[in-house]
């Protein structure tokens, strides 16, 4: 019985994406109208359909449930030492031009009784990347979630980031980087462990 449940729920569940997605490809298709496009010529015609299930993936984090990502991987260790995780591939959309933003997130914590699985770490990253942000958010977004899943003694973040927004348009300046940080808890407090942690994240 249970199992006829959950099937019927995912069935339900797929009709409601059917139906997300039929209505984003219509408004796609009025978007290539009206940018002086034919939506109907033959490289355009599924062009629409194709758009609203890539932006439906680049927003999954807003349909995503925190719990089943970190899955209860938190363990218990008596380590007190930083763990750091360099590099992590960080891909998301700026909400005031829906356009890309690509770079790297750096994320180090201090452990107090517990850690967090590895994979874990580049799955909340992109958990807050894949919806509309800015940096500065997404940045904070990272160390706090870090932060309450382990009760760390502190958490830092650092991220790197090009935008296509200030690339592609507006000053097309193609050289910029942008750069956020947040520390919380020892990353704050201690210099000493906030100057380790920036040290051994410089390229």
């Amino acid at each position: 019985m249970a199992d006829v449940m959950k099937l019927k729920e995912q069935e339900i569940r797929q009709l409601e994406d059917d139906e997300i997605i039929d209505d984003m490809a219509a408004s796609f298709a009025n978007i290539l109208s009206h940018v002086g496009e034919d939506a109907t010529r033959e490289g355009l015609v599924d062009t629409p359909v194709r758009a609203a299930k890539a932006l439906r993936f680049l927003t999954q984090g807003y349909h995503q449930d925190l719990s089943s990502i970190i899955n209860s991987a938190v363990f218990t260790s008596d380590t007190d030492e930083m763990v750091i995780v360099r590099n992590i591939e960080m891909y998301s959309l700026c909400e005031h031009h829906m356009l890309p933003f690509i770079g790297k997130a750096h994320v180090a914590y201090l452990p107090e009784g517990k850690v967090l699985g590895l994979s874990k770490i580049a799955r909340i990253v992109d958990y807050f990347a894949r919806r509309l942000q800015i940096q500065e958010v997404l940045t904070k977004q990272i160390a706090e979630c870090v932060n309450d899943v382990i009760d760390a003694r502190g958490v830092g973040v650092v991220m790197e980031a090009q935008h296509m927004c200030m690339m592609m348009r507006g000053v097309e300046k193609q050289n910029s980087t942008m750069t956020t940080s947040c520390m919380l808890g020892a990353f704050r407090s201690e210099g000493s462990t906030r100057e380790e942690f920036l040290r051994l994240v410089r390229p």
